[in-house]
């Protein structure tokens, strides 16, 4: 995906006096509504769209950033553009941290896959670069707009292939898994795939020394999802880092494992978006 044809600089803005989650929303689809792109979907559709997906949940990213996006059916083409608050937003963030700085993502119904493309490159450019301080600075829109193109040209510089290894996140608890599938979207690990599987508790049980528990070993930790992603080798620590801010310390923690195995050969990709 191109940023340089979606990111429009009409739209982008600096230091706008908005108080509340309402506010924002009304903003965004007063401007989309300008762009050509979207002209057809009209400003109370694209307000309608953005308050239905911030009901799901907030797309408050954490850091003083938010990433407010939706799908259009009338939509011909992608947008997005960036504006920042002269105060912080109570945006419901999931560290509760006011929100300053807004990406907004806006596109066509059927075009998912580009969708998460997007949104996913975005969420790497928060998470990669001091964009929020750089845009806090900006003094205008148009500063903005070259602010974020310029991170998308480093994003888009092709780098040396680094050896990669192997990584395995063995889960028994699901209270943890989409946390960290989110954790290793915004981190760039795009090519992770999941393997569902039994633990010992449905089995054991019919070993008879074992029989009068099968009552605790059908319902406890029976199901299991492993994650499993190649990564560069020089992430791995800060991964596993990660991984364990949201399930705690692995080396007391139960029901949850991180194996990191050497890849002898590894051609092609797991990517999905």
């Amino acid at each position: 995906m191109d940023f340089f044809e979606i990111v429009d600089q009409a739209a982008c803005a600096v230091n706008l006096p908005l108080r509340d989650r309402d506010a924002v929303l009304r903003e965004i689809a007063r401007r989309a509504a300008a762009v050509p792109a979207l002209r057809k979907v009209g400003e109370e559709e694209v307000y309608r769209r953005l308050l239905e997906r911030e009901e799901q949940g907030s797309t408050g990213f954490g850091g003083g950033i938010a990433i407010p996006h939706a799908r259009f059916e009338a939509a011909e083409d992608f947008v997005v553009f960036i504006f920042t608050t002269a105060r912080g937003i109570d945006y419901q963030a999931m560290d509760r941290k006011k929100v300053q700085v807004f990406f907004v993502i806006l596109g066509p119904e059927d075009k998912v896959r580009e969708h998460l493309q997007i949104l996913a490159a975005v969420s790497n450019i928060v998470t990669h670069s001091n964009i929020r301080k750089e845009l806090l600075a900006a003094n205008s829109g148009k500063v903005a707009h070259e602010i974020f193109l310029s991170k998308t040209r480093e994003q888009a510089r092709p780098e040396e292939k680094e050896k990669q290894k192997l990584l395995f996140v063995v889960l028994y608890e699901d209270a943890f898994f989409y946390d960290i599938l989110e954790y290793f979207l915004q981190e760039g690990v795009d090519g992770a795939t999941i393997i569902d599987s039994s633990g010992m508790g449905q089995y054991i049980s019919n070993i008879p020394l074992f029989a009068s528990f099968i009552g605790f070993m059908n319902e406890q930790k029976n199901h299991s999802r492993t994650i499993m992603a190649p990564v560069p080798e020089s992430r791995v620590n800060d991964l596993v880092a990660g991984v364990e801010r949201i399930t705690g310390d692995l080396d007391r923690k139960q029901g949850a494992m991180v194996m990191v195995l050497d890849l002898a050969f590894c051609k092609g990709t797991m990517k999905m978006v």
